[in-house]
């Protein structure tokens, strides 16, 4: 994924790639040492990721621009992502002209949303008592179901996060209370039937 964006980015030009991480840590490491206008953040990558990490990106010195790219299509993924501080949100399935057109916009200093999903979240004005459960969790508890869908185990997500097992624990009992689910097999279940897995 990431070399066909550098691909297109040099095809644009007016676009210079001065870094790439694989992972959340390595975004932090690269933004303390290198200046940037943009961060184009795949939103599940390993590691600290998601509102999380965009919420660490904008403790650094010289806060640059973030567009999050995502294969979730949910309004509100896109919700937790802008409300944490990023400038704009698209999908990975994307056509690329809109993909230029967002970055050039949000590195202008201005704010881009997939316009698939800028529709849904204009007229998405439902109450919270008419809400899906899994729009109720938090940033951390959303950002653990996603984790444990995908088949990770506390102990996993614990190091993918720096926190002890204990507290992974206590997310996923609150989580799967405000889901109404018993086992991690409905978590999955309703990760697939929302769109919420990559």
């Amino acid at each position: 994924m990431r070399e066909g964006l550098k691909q297109l980015l040099q095809l644009v030009g007016g676009v210079n790639v001065v870094a790439e991480a694989a992972n959340g840590a390595q975004v932090l490491d690269m933004l303390r040492r290198i200046e940037v206008d943009l961060v184009l953040h795949d939103i599940s990558m390993p590691g600290i990721s998601g509102a999380d990490l965009i919420n660490h990106i904008r403790l650094q010195g010289k806060i640059p621009h973030i567009l999050v790219l995502s294969a979730y299509n949910e309004v509100q993924s896109a919700r937790r992502a802008l409300h944490a501080g990023a400038s704009g949100y698209l999908t990975k399935d994307v056509d690329p002209k809109t993909l230029v057109a967002a970055i050039f916009k949000v590195a202008a200093g201005g704010r881009f949303v997939d316009p698939r999903l800028a529709e849904q979240m204009m007229f998405d004005i439902r109450d919270a008592s008419h809400r899906l459960p899994h729009t109720l969790l938090s940033n951390r508890e959303f950002d653990i179901f996603q984790r444990l869908a995908q088949g990770q185990s506390v102990n996993q997500i614990a190091d993918a996060l720096s926190i002890s097992n204990k507290t992974v624990s206590t997310h996923k009992a609150r989580l799967m209370l405000k889901m109404n689910c018993d086992n991690n097999a409905e978590l999955v279940r309703y990760a697939i039937s929302h769109s919420l897995m990559d």
